[in-house]
């Protein structure tokens, strides 16, 4: 591909992170041979998965990993409940991390910023805030509220964990407003004082609010405008503080359906388990798409309007790619010029083994009317008024009434 100062970034990046990679990966291999284990795949950025040493020959493949297999496990756990079209929103104790899922496959990139630096990689197209469930929660200057970007972390962690957190947290409010329960898994106490404490004089509706806004935005990029409504997708929610949020979310969006996996706080994990084998591949064209020749069946086209600094990607399956360009154009820019001409820039394919079918076992049909508090593995949910939940198989799906 061209753009020097972008692959130059991605070089250093590898450079950068080989030996530490190389090191952790071998570690790895060796201790899953001596446990007689199956060789293991690598999570990449690209949604699949590879072996240690590919992985190792380019480390910056693997940057934002873990929130690809999310999404992966998004796409899974939505195609068991019949649903093509979905967003991922995985939020955590530290960040929110969202990604639209389109018929059945998660939007990809071919770029992301990572601790500012361009990485000229494949990668799965997510959008990451700050806002967690351990989000401080602050005042400005102003005096106005304010929630993140910086976080408690696991340790000390929220003040309602009892282990020296001095500032107030989005857990910390959703625990004033009974949205978890005082005793988690294993008999470990909430201490609520803690969190009154430390959000003595702030209304804890008003942190959640707060913190419901920024991830709202992030929501907004990757569907409204991106040209999508959000209204013909469901909401896949995970991750530890994910389903807390949920349905509040979807109200504001006008989605109707929420999925929640029994398993929230550990989706990434078993997205990783039922990725498919990916090694991508990318050839540069430049050159008018009338004269672009017999392209491949299956893969990506990079479009722009000859001219352009910046290119749209579009399935190599549309029957007209330069008619389905100047539509991706029009609702990405709000314009498009049919009588200009398109330029091929480059033509990315890939190489897919099938991962392993996922199958969750069915269980016991349960219905419940919000408002509710239901504790998961991991995680909690949140059903609201307005909303009505039922079991379907090892996952929730949260309907608006």
């Amino acid at each position: 591909e061209f753009r020097e100062y972008e692959r130059a970034s991605t070089t250093a990046a590898d450079a950068y992170l080989g030996p530490v990679v190389v090191r952790y990966l071998r570690a790895l291999s060796t201790a899953a041979a001596a446990a007689e284990l199956p060789a293991p795949f690598v999570m990449r950025s690209s949604g699949g998965v590879a072996t240690p040493e590919e992985a190792a020959e380019h480390p910056a493949t693997i940057l934002v990993s873990g929130p690809a297999a999310g999404v992966v496990g998004a796409a899974r756990l939505a195609a068991l409940a019949g649903i093509e079209n979905a967003i991922a929103f995985d939020m955590g104790g530290t960040s929110t991390d969202v990604c639209l899922i389109a018929g059945g496959r998660a939007e990809r990139a071919s770029e992301r910023s990572v601790a500012g630096l361009p990485i000229r990689l494949p990668t799965v197209d997510l959008h990451t805030v700050g806002a967690g469930g351990g989000s401080l929660v602050w005042t400005d200057a102003g005096g106005a509220l304010r929630v993140g970007p910086q976080s408690a972390g696991a340790n000390p962690g929220p003040a309602c964990y009892g282990r020296g957190g001095a500032q107030g947290t989005v857990t910390d409010a959703n625990l004033l407003l009974d949205r978890l329960p005082h005793e988690l898994a294993g008999g470990v106490e909430l201490d609520r004082r803690a969190a009154e404490r430390t959000l003595a004089g702030v209304d804890p509706a008003a942190v959640v609010d707060v913190v419901n806004a920024e991830m709202l935005r992030a929501l907004r990029v990757v569907s409204v405008e991106r040209g999508h409504d959000p209204t013909d997708f469901a909401l896949v929610a995970f991750g530890g503080a994910g389903p807390l949020h949920a349905c509040e979310l979807a109200d504001e969006l006008g989605i109707r359906t929420v999925l929640v996996p029994e398993a929230a706080g550990v989706l990434s994990a078993l997205g990783l388990v039922a990725s498919e084998e990916r090694r991508d591949a990318v050839r540069s064209y430049l050159v008018p798409l009338a004269d672009a020749g017999e392209l491949p069946r299956e893969g990506e086209a990079d479009l722009r309007y000859t001219g352009q600094s910046f290119e749209l990607t579009l399935s190599l399956q549309e029957t007209d790619l330069g008619e389905a360009f100047h539509r991706a154009h029009q609702e990405q820019y709000g314009f498009a010029e049919r009588d200009r001409e398109v330029q091929l820039v480059a033509v990315r394919t890939a190489d897919i083994r099938k991962g392993p079918e996922l199958v969750l076992p069915r269980g016991e049909e349960r219905t419940i009317t919000g408002p509710a508090v239901i504790e998961l593995a991991g995680s909690t949910c949140w059903i609201p008024p307005g909303w009505v939940g039922a079991r379907d198989g090892r996952m929730l799906r949260l309907t608006r009434q």
